[in-house]
């Protein structure tokens, strides 16, 4: 179904009406005759900001259209349910509209449309818009990204967020950490890890790169461990003996034909402390 519905999508709202060559009608239709679009993406829209909409609707009415369909019973919201639910909130009995000739198709692509197209659009949200279009349309993420005008690595880089636990989704949503953060908290290996690293990110005002570098030590532990798994008994034993010895941190590797030892010190005190044991050590 996907593949014949060509690239209105990524040219936005005024595109897709222009094709199907409808006359702009306004008619002033019942609220209670509409109904929202089943394809919306967004179900939660902020109270704060409805109540401004409707103060303004209260005074100036609603100054722009919104678009619908017909259906059996009444009209389905294709473009326009802030306003719609506003005008509820403010009393009005009636809104201006558009009625419009579309597939269920093309009420999807109007939907995410609208939906990315808000200037309170959070990371997560504009996620959850990608997928939700490719699900219901089927398609990859190279005909989303094809379609919507976008890179087929920044789709990819936004979907990632949906690997998020909810805990962290919920804090993007609440504006506590950024789409930033979330995807460089993917870098921690369990759920429990990214939700305790995120809390410490709203707690120490953690920028993202503060925030990578934080995770490259928070698993060095880990990365540490596993390589001491798969280095030899033997070498592990020696590593521990010289770190006794020397008094500080020693890393023995080797391959087929050749090792090293690498011996850490921090100062130029410490070479020379360093240097003076092994030259007694001869």
């Amino acid at each position: 179904m996907a593949r014949g519905l060509g690239k209105g999508l990524g040219r936005g709202l005024d595109a897709l009406f222009q094709e199907n060559g409808q006359d702009e009608l306004v008619e002033d239709i019942n609220l209670s005759e509409l109904r929202p679009n089943p394809y919306q993406p967004r179900h939660e829209f902020e109270e704060s900001a409805l109540k401004e909409l409707s103060d303004s609707i209260k005074i100036h009415g609603v100054l722009q259209p919104i678009i619908v369909r017909k259906s059996i019973k009444g009209y389905d919201i294709v473009v326009g349910e802030r306003r719609y639910r506003a005008s509820k909130l403010a009393g009005k009995v009636k809104i201006p509209a558009i009625v419009k000739q579309l597939t269920d198709t093309q009420m999807m692509e109007l939907a995410v449309i609208e939906n990315l197209q808000r200037e309170d659009l959070n990371p997560l949200e504009e996620a959850k818009s990608y997928q939700f279009l490719m699900d219901k349309l089927k398609l990859t993420q190279a005909e989303t990204a094809d379609r919507l005008g976008k890179s087929r690595p920044y789709i990819a880089n936004m979907l990632r967020l949906m690997n998020l636990p909810q805990a962290v989704k919920d804090l993007i949503d609440q504006k506590k950490i950024t789409g930033g953060h979330g995807r460089t908290l993917l870098g921690l290996k369990s759920e429990a890890d990214m939700i305790k690293v995120a809390h410490k990110v709203i707690a120490e005002s953690m920028s993202v790169r503060a925030l990578e570098q934080y995770i490259k030590t928070y698993n060095q532990p880990e990365e540490k461990q596993k390589q001491e798994k798969k280095k030899p008994a033997f070498l592990v034993k020696h590593e521990e003996k010289l770190k006794r010895q020397l008094g500080t941190k020693v890393e023995i590797s080797k391959s087929r034909k050749k090792g090293k030892i690498a011996i850490e010190f921090t100062s130029e005190e410490e070479f020379n402390r360093l240097i003076a044991l092994l030259e007694s050590a001869q």
